[in-house]
């Protein structure tokens, strides 16, 4: 039977007001430095593309700096690939992930396409291992207008900006234990409701767009990760966190209406990909690995069909 948990923070039954969310933000520490260990790597790449800063994060302007790389010679007449990482800030192969794609791999792709990568969208929860940010708020449900979220705000308006057709979107994300451990217990007593334990799926899988499938290119992924690292199965009711697995490894959500970021274009790919770095099976090279193949298979996939 599947328990019901109490967060120590609030009243059971009560959504949180600014009393319960100032006790939750004054818990929240900072573990890494977004400024040693993610801007000098994105710093070592401006050899070979362009840095484009498209915003910082008013909680500290000088500590959140938000960056982009995209490929040089930028030509209208390329399709544009869209990577983003870091969204959930504290999903660590996310961010890395993306910049090592940036670094080994996207090269190979620049003739085919203009490719813009936003490798830490959320560098405030990359830096205190949170789903969130300082307000309470869920960067990656917040993709509309007038959004709540800086993070989210300031990426669309980057996004906004870009010249050329966004033909493919790869979102990089994780699933990890703290997700049933931390966060979905913190956001249901934030919104008044009861947190019932789900469980997390072991091993890769991907998120595709309900109303935009493209089942075939999320198999090219699902084909290319499993030669870094094990698919998630489903679990006894043919789920993965919740929603009915399509194929091997994938599942899909109404991205837009839930107000994601792989829903923040019209893009013709899109995909969110989930790697499942607490495994005993992996280890965060794998996990950044893993990402990296998301990338290429999603890319080589979409170049068979432009011919």
């Amino acid at each position: 039977m599947k328990r019901e948990h109490n967060y120590p923070i609030g009243t059971p039954g009560k959504p949180w007001g600014d009393e319960e969310k100032a006790q939750w933000l004054a818990q929240t520490t900072i573990k890494r430095s977004y400024l040693e260990e993610v801007v000098p790597k994105i710093n070592a790449l401006t050899a070979d593309f362009d840095l484009l800063q498209y915003g910082a994060l008013s909680y500290d302007v000088e500590k959140y700096p938000l960056f982009a790389i995209k490929t040089r010679n930028w030509d209208n007449n390329k399709p544009v690939v869209l990577v983003t990482g870091g969204v959930h800030g504290y999903e660590t192969s996310g961010v890395h992930g993306a910049l090592q794609f940036a670094e080994t791999q996207a090269a190979q792709y620049s003739d085919s396409f203009n490719i813009v990568i936003a490798p830490c969208v959320s560098p405030w929860g990359y830096e205190v291992i949170n789903r969130w940010n300082p307000n309470t708020v869920d960067p990656n449900r917040s993709f509309y207008a007038d959004s709540p979220s800086e993070e989210a705000d300031n990426l669309m308006k980057m996004v906004n900006g870009l010249e050329g057709e966004i033909l493919v979107h790869i979102d990089l994300h994780e699933t990890t234990d703290s997700d049933e451990l931390e966060f979905r217990p913190a956001r249901e007593a934030r919104d008044g409701k009861v947190f019932i334990e789900d469980g997390v799926p072991d091993g890769f899988y991907t998120v595709g767009d309900t109303e935009n499938p493209q089942p075939e290119f999320q198999k090219a992924i699902i084909d290319s990760v499993r030669k870094v690292t094990h698919i998630a199965p489903p679990d006894a009711d043919g789920n993965i966190i919740g929603s009915p697995v399509q194929q091997e490894g994938v599942i899909n959500y109404p991205l837009k209406s839930l107000s994601l970021c792989n829903g923040i274009t019209d893009c013709r790919y899109g995909t969110t990909t989930e790697v499942y770095p607490d495994s005993d099976r992996v280890t965060p090279e794998q996990c950044n690995d893993a990402q990296v193949a998301a990338i290429n298979g999603a890319l080589d996939y979409v170049m068979k069909q432009l011919g």
